[in-house]
């Protein structure tokens, strides 16, 4: 099979292209191996391929957003292989391993991480992981920090910034995330005719809401801090009861660090939120579940920046930036950032077009309904007040209060 020019896998030319690029299967044939689609989303194609006893993943990264048919640059390819690459050796493993990837063809050749299951999925089972917090609060630390000018060389860092410049994914972030929740210019956030008044008096006139996300946007859009992974919501991570494995990550591109770790966070609240109101309406939410998500929310911020500020001892040198004032202001100003991105997650992930499962799931329109205003004021509250937390604990005080007040009325 020719390779040299790109062209759409189908389910046979996949199988052909694993046996022709890689060694994995030994010298099984094409014929012999299963192949089946396991994507997960509306961009690219992923197939997992298995001879019966071991299995790969494949991912090919198209010139289009299947959903829509609009171009995608598949430079995000590179950047994905590159990112894998990266993240695996900083992380100690919690990244699968690439087996190959070919320019051309944009093709991963990865690791099936068959031991491990999606964590969003998990949640929606309400599955407890007591080792979560610790886990990714790890991951995040040793993927973030050591690829910023604190630590890099000046040069090499700037090298990595120009070739990590991620058009496509970034311009979706921005629109998505950043602009059409509070600016429905392309009219496609989707909610109930009901809420309409509350999201335009808490969205879209809320003039104070949208000066912080227009600091916060600009700031995603200006600030090459650190090699972020760009997506890392519950969807983009594996998880067992002994560790996680992250992946998918495409939207990967220099940014500010607090927008990966205030992904992670604004997932979590999802579950919290949506458990705490089926207990509250219909008696029915799981009391145990809830409070691991209550505790592992504040404890995911806590532990970040806790060992966060002790790899900065390990790792930073140059002498201006060991100073303590200049290390307390440079992560406080993570953590602000954090707390801001995850508002923007929360929101978001409610009003625009692409929703989380705890929320299309409920099959109430009327609690949907209430749902989806709490998590409005939630995000709000975080963007806006940002600045003024101190610790996971008074994050998940106020989210319960605010919570109190809504199912209230």
């Amino acid at each position: 099979m020719d390779y040299s020019k790109y062209f759409d896998l189908d389910l046979d030319d996949a199988k052909q292209y694993v046996v022709d690029h890689t060694d994995f299967f030994g010298d099984k044939k094409a014929s012999e191996l299963n192949i089946k689609e396991v994507s997960d989303g509306n961009i690219n194609h992923v197939y997992r391929v298995d001879d019966g006893k071991k299995s790969l993943i494949l991912k090919q990264t198209g010139k289009t957003i299947r959903t829509s048919g609009n171009p995608l640059d598949q430079h995000r390819g590179h950047i994905e292989d590159r990112t894998l690459e990266i993240q695996r050796k900083l992380s100690g493993g919690q990244v699968p391993e690439v087996y190959d990837y070919n320019e051309t063809m944009h093709v991963i050749l990865m690791e099936n991480v068959a031991d491990f299951k999606n964590l969003r999925y998990e949640l929606k089972k309400e599955k407890i992981f007591p080792k979560f917090a610790d886990q990714i609060s790890s991951f995040m630390t040793n993927v973030l920090l050591p690829t910023t000018d604190l630590v890099m060389d000046r040069i090499e860092k700037k090298k990595m910034v120009k070739d990590f410049v991620n058009v496509g994914p970034c311009d979706i972030t921005e629109k998505l995330v950043l602009t059409e929740p509070y600016y429905n210019y392309l009219g496609r956030n989707v909610f109930d005719d009901k809420i309409l008044p509350f999201i335009k008096q808490n969205l879209y006139k809320n003039s104070s809401l949208k000066v912080e996300v227009g600091k916060l946007r600009n700031n995603f859009m200006n600030n090459a801090q650190a090699l972020l992974h760009g997506d890392l919501h519950s969807g983009s991570i594996f998880i067992n009861q002994s560790d996680i494995r992250v992946f998918d990550s495409e939207f990967a591109f220099y940014g500010p660090m607090g927008y990966d770790i205030g992904n992670v966070i604004g997932n979590l609240i999802f579950p919290y939120v949506v458990q705490k109101a089926y207990l509250n309406k219909e008696g029915k939410g799981n009391k145990e579940f809830i409070v691991w998500l209550q505790k592992t929310i504040a404890q995911v911020l806590d532990m970040t920046f806790n060992k966060m500020a002790k790899k900065y001892d390990e790792i930073v040198k140059f002498p201006f930036y060991k100073e303590r004032g200049f290390k307390n202001s440079y992560l406080r100003n993570v953590e602000n950032d954090t707390l801001g991105y995850a508002g923007t997650e929360i929101i978001r992930r409610t009003v625009g077009d692409s929703k989380v499962l705890e929320i299309t799931d409920i099959e109430d329109q009327n609690l949907q309904n209430l749902v989806m205003e709490i998590f409005v004021k939630i995000g709000s509250n975080l963007i806006m007040n940002r600045s003024v937390y101190n610790n996971g604990e008074e994050i998940v005080a106020d989210i319960d209060q605010i919570f109190d007040e809504m199912i209230a009325k």
